[in-house]
């Protein structure tokens, strides 16, 4: 009698890169080429942040990605990422972060009521700093920052802060847009902040990208306030999924060319820019 076969799954995709644009152009290059639309599990690491802990990012790819976006009826790069850090709202704290939490308290019912539909269950930020319980008001952020600066050798443990609430969160809905994003961690090290996020599912085509900026710009809020530089995030990712558009699709040629000049080319290092957007997030 022969034996059973013994299925295996497929190993994880990990992409280790120091541009956001590029990191993200191989992750939909892997998808694209392949027999499938997912990517399970992936494991994505970035690098090579400025000394602001600025990400490196592609104008080509960025700008392309942002066009279709837009022509598909989609929130533009700044806009999902504004789900996870107010990129804009912490410029203008100056610094400041009790200025930002402030700000971010009196202008969130304003960006949920935005797409009520989309954000009726909250914003990732907004679950980091007013998650409803807890110390510090529930501001999970102000706590990790406020014991890391008050004394020496806190337990790592201490410095992370959740986004999944399972009194709200385990509900029997088919499908539920919010949160995939599970928990934020922050460790650092030697080299400087190491941060590390943590999803159950994440749209490739819509989402990704945005979700990595703005973990890169939260990661950089962080480093900063702990007095040290941004050394590198890593993403965890259980199921990453293209979906929302078809491959076949035409309108993904330019962003595909884009994308695989990126790849192929040999340049390591590229200006990192800033696009201006003139809305607000909306949920992931």
């Amino acid at each position: 009698m022969s034996e059973p076969k013994i299925r295996v799954s497929p190993p994880p995709l990990v992409i280790d890169d120091s541009n956001l644009s590029r990191a993200w152009a191989r992750l939909l290059l892997q998808v694209l080429d392949g027999s499938g639309t997912e990517a399970a599990p992936l494991m994505l690491s970035l690098s090579g942040f400025a000394q602001d802990g600025t990400a490196v990012e592609d104008p080509m790819v960025r700008q392309a990605l942002d066009r279709l976006l837009k022509r598909k009826g989609r929130l533009v790069v700044d806009d999902v990422a504004f789900t996870i850090f107010p990129q804009r709202l912490w410029e203008m704290s100056r610094g400041d972060r009790s200025r930002l939490f402030a700000l971010y308290r009196a202008t969130f019912p304003r960006w949920q009521a935005m797409n009520r539909r989309a954000n009726g269950r909250g914003l990732y930020f907004e679950r980091m700093v007013m998650y409803g319980r807890g110390p510090s008001d529930g501001n999970q952020l102000e706590w990790i920052l406020s014991q890391f600066n008050s004394r020496t050798g806190v337990r790592r443990s201490m410095l992370q802060a959740t986004t999944f609430d399972p009194g709200r969160d385990h509900i029997a809905d088919a499908q539920l847009g919010f949160p995939c994003l599970q928990h934020v961690s922050f460790q650092p090290t030697a080299a400087g902040l190491v941060a590390n996020a943590f999803y159950a599912t994440q749209q490739i085509f819509d989402k990704a990208y945005g979700n990595y900026l703005g973990l890169a710009q939260l990661s950089a809020f962080i480093a900063h306030e702990m007095g040290v530089p941004l050394a590198r995030l890593n993403v965890m990712v259980g199921i990453a999924k293209f979906e929302r558009i078809k491959k076949s699709d035409v309108d993904l040629v330019p962003l595909v060319a884009a994308a695989r000049a990126l790849v192929a080319s040999s340049v390591v290092s590229v200006p990192s820019f800033a696009i201006t957007t003139a809305s607000g997030g909306a949920a992931l």
